[in-house]
């Protein structure tokens, strides 16, 4: 099964947000972290909160932050909402074309229990266990402001 990149982004922000959950983001540095688009970002960050696992505060001071527990989070949950309940298959779908071998087929069955096995993986996940090495995230996400700081430091003359 393939994830959309709207799922994928879903659990990029998750990730940031939850290596340093006291703090808050902006939409601006999480794209610039992970190279990416901030308009698309402005419609996942939207979703989440949607869904309340992200809080959003405007103005000054305010950003982003994880709006619940990273190990209430299950990952198989964001990403069945996030994906909408995308199907693997056309006979999956009630509203397409019936298909002329559906009576017959076993290849709905073998999909439905594939899924199922996905989904029951992606289950026995929680955020929280996704950010475990939370100090090496942060520094590969560059959310340790500190390393970069030090670096130039020590570049100047």
């Amino acid at each position: 099964m393939r994830l959309t990149r709207f799922t994928d982004y879903s659990l990029r922000v998750l990730i940031y947000l939850a290596c340093e959950p006291g703090r808050r983001a902006t939409i601006a540095e999480i794209a610039q972290a992970f190279e990416v688009s901030e308009n698309h970002l402005t419609k996942v960050v939207h979703f989440l909160a949607q869904q309340g696992w992200v809080a959003t505060v405007r103005g000054k001071g305010g950003g982003l932050a994880l709006g619940c527990d990273a190990s209430a989070l299950v990952v198989g949950e964001v990403v069945r909402r996030a994906e909408g309940g995308a199907t693997p298959a056309e006979c999956f779908d009630d509203d397409a074309r019936h298909c002329t071998i559906a009576r017959v087929c076993r290849l709905h069955g073998a999909l439905r229990e594939a899924t199922a096995a996905f989904d029951a993986v992606l289950d026995g996940y929680t955020l929280a266990d996704l950010v475990q090495q939370r100090a090496t995230i942060s520094r590969l996400l560059f959310i340790d402001r500190e390393r970069p700081r030090a670096a130039a430091a020590k570049a100047l003359p």
